[in-house]
């Protein structure tokens, strides 16, 4: 088995190379970007930090200290010099573990689930993967958003089930008093309802007939002339594949093309529309009985009812359409240590957002800052094929002969699950029994709603398998072709690289299709998101590039 798209399911591996360390790689530090240049949509590198504004500045934002008088007794501080605050939030109990009363401070892994120094102890003594929070809080996207949208769809639907209530309960009094006036009603209107039945009635079947001869005579006429019109043609066509050249007959079938086909939307528009009309008045059958004791015959029936208003009907969740706006674009050109022009087939972001990047072509893998500047390169000996973050420091790389976690390349079980003892298990998904040679497929896994998706490049197919219930979302759309890399972005959406279009394709957990972002470059394959970035590349021989792009909603 060997890897096509590492997902990190839990646990750091047995491959794990330890390359980025503090020692190992130069460039990791956190870098604070100047505010007034943010407010402007640009990215700048904050080079100071001003106390009495409370913000950072670049060199360019900072100087307006100096050209205003009542800015120059402000207090600037390099950058380097400014450190981090500790804010202290009342968490009101959230952050109290509900069985010990004790403080949150660990993550267990294996199982997602919050503990406090006791349950890490008695609970989960046994799990692989039982982390302190504070380390590992920035790792994961934040889930803010996707809790404010389902708070205020609660707090909407609670306002919604209120207000019907309510008018339910007027409605209902209202109705009960109305009961008694309907039958006063009913008896006072009874007796003139006879006298006015001889008058109306045959009056209203009289202007029925006139006005339903009339549609009739419309649509005998019609269909008529649509024979006749038909009747036409057929004879022109026999005389001309009777006695025209082929020329002829030749123009003869696309000019009659159109007409035929109008001929024959008119006369199926005509058939559809086909009706018997007939006219009867006939009493209902309890005004024939004789006068009977009201115990037995009631001239009338209470009806009792619940229906839902069109106004607090549920209404399906939004899901947020997000955009891409390129920040950096680098050319991937061979370098002088280079064997091949490079081929990035797996990327992966590290904690503090600098990027992974193996090469398989040139058996490297490197590591980028933000700006996309190059500041490691480790030469490894095997062909690479994918790589994710563990932590900080370790990464876990992929090839044909070592794995970690879930692509499979022909195999009938596309996805696995690899533990840190090395064992193997199948998700307990009934997939399709076929074999994605390598280079033909890629997966993704979403955590929170247990999700595995499958790209399948040939078949022009997304699947979105759920691992609870065991089903499957088939997704097809002309905007998906050779769909290669895919990668869970905000909100759970899903993020597919459509190599054909040149284009990222963003998939709700439904199967909808959200939006497509054209890309400046050829054949994309790999897609990653982490936070509010994106990173794309390709794989066009000649063409190489990587760039990274803002998600902004």
């Amino acid at each position: 088995m060997a890897e096509i798209g590492a997902v990190y399911y839990g646990g750091k591996g047995q491959n794990v190379k330890n390359i980025c360390s503090s020692d190992a790689v130069p460039g990791r530090i956190e870098q604070k970007l100047c505010q007034p240049c943010l407010s402007k949509d640009i990215q700048t590198e904050a080079d100071v930090f001003c106390s009495t504004c409370d913000e950072f500045q670049c060199t360019e934002c900072s100087n307006v200290h100096n050209t205003h008088a009542f800015l120059r007794n402000h207090k600037l501080v390099n950058v380097k010099e400014v450190k981090p605050k500790l804010v202290s939030f009342d968490m009101k109990g959230l952050d109290q573990c509900d069985q010990h009363q004790k403080v949150l401070e660990f993550f267990c892994e294996d199982e997602n689930q919050l503990c406090c120094s006791t349950c890490a102890i008695v609970d989960h003594r046994k799990c692989n993967s039982v982390v302190e929070i504070q380390k590992i809080a920035g790792r994961y996207a934040s889930a803010s958003y996707q809790l404010k949208v389902k708070l205020q769809e609660v707090t909407e639907k609670g306002e919604k089930v209120v207000q019907c209530t309510k008018l339910s309960k007027e409605q209902l009094d209202q109705d009960v008093k109305e009961i008694p006036l309907t039958i006063r009603r009913m008896r006072d209107n009874v007796m003139k309802m006879f006298d006015d039945l001889e008058v109306s009635v045959p009056k209203d079947a009289e202007s029925f007939k006139t006005e339903t001869l009339d549609k009739l005579t419309r649509k005998q006429s019609n269909s008529e002339k649509l024979a006749a019109e038909a009747t036409k043609s057929l004879e022109t066509i026999d005389n001309v594949y009777q006695n025209g050249t082929p020329s002829q007959q030749f123009i003869l079938e696309h000019r009659m093309k159109k007409q035929v086909d109008e001929l024959s939307s008119n006369v199926d528009k005509e058939c559809q529309r086909l009706e018997t009309v007939t006219v009867s008045f006939n009493f209902d059958e309890t005004l024939k009985l004789p006068p009977l004791p009201i115990s037995d015959y009631v001239p009338g029936q209470l009806t009792l009812a619940y229906s839902v208003s069109e106004a607090v009907k549920p209404v399906a969740p939004v899901d947020p359409i997000f955009k891409l706006t390129k920040i950096t674009s680098i050319d991937l050109k061979q370098a002088g240590d280079d064997m091949e022009e490079p081929l990035y087939t797996g990327l992966d972001f590290l904690s503090d957002g600098r990027l992974v990047a193996v090469d398989r072509f040139n058996m490297k893998c490197l590591i980028y800052n933000e700006k996309l500047e190059k500041v490691g390169s480790y030469q490894l000996s095997y062909r690479p094929q994918s790589v994710v973050a563990v932590s900080e420091e370790e990464v876990a790389i992929t090839s044909d002969d070592r794995h970690f976690v879930v692509g499979t390349i022909d195999d009938t079980t596309p996805v696995r699950i690899v533990s840190q003892s090395g064992e193997e298990k199948d998700f307990r998904v009934d997939f399709p029994d076929k074999k994605y040679p390598i280079a033909t497929s890629a997966c993704t896994y979403i955590r929170n709603s247990d999700k595995v998706v499958l790209t399948d490049r040939y078949e022009h197919t997304v699947y979105i398998y759920d691992i609870r219930t065991d089903t499957r979302i088939v997704v097809k759309d002309d905007k998906i072709k050779q769909p290669g890399g895919v990668t869970v972005g905000p909100s759970n959406s899903i993020l597919v690289c459509s190599i054909e279009t040149d284009s990222i394709v963003q998939i709700s957990q439904t199967g909808r299709v959200l939006s497509s972002y054209k890309l400046d470059m050829r054949f994309p394959r790999y897609v990653l998101v982490s936070r509010d970035k994106s990173i794309v590349t390709n794989a066009c021989l000649g063409e190489n590039r990587l760039q990274t792009f803002k998600i902004t909603y």
